[in-house]
């Protein structure tokens, strides 16, 4: 069986950067509008330089992008990368529906 390592390295890189609830939100609010490091730091009871390494996790992980505007840089979140950690999840769901639906049948027999 051949292992696809960097895709691995990509979907642990996804599941690490959501494993903080800071990052969550910043991903929740670039997905519904964009925004600018600063006006996400007003956000947050952190400091402007937390929420850019929250943001830069993010962003290594391709869960936002930042585009450049001028001075600023507007963070925008990246729907595709969710729907590749979305995809992951549906696949162990459907791996143990499959596993509870053999053992009802064992348990029914």
């Amino acid at each position: 069986m051949v292992v696809d390592t960097r895709a691995d390295e990509n979907i642990d890189r996804i599941f690490r950067a959501l494993a903080d609830s800071t990052r969550r939100d910043i991903v929740r609010r670039t997905l519904a509008s964009t925004f600018s490091v600063s006006e996400l730091a007003r956000e947050y009871d952190m400091s402007f330089a937390a929420v850019q390494k929250h943001v830069a996790v993010l962003e290594a992980a391709d869960l936002v992008q930042k585009i450049p505007n001028g001075r600023e840089r507007i963070i925008k979140g990246n729907p595709a990368t969710i729907r590749k950690a979305q995809e992951l999840l549906a696949q162990f769901e459907h791996l143990w529906r499959d596993r509870i639906d053999r053992l009802d049948a064992f348990l029914a027999e």
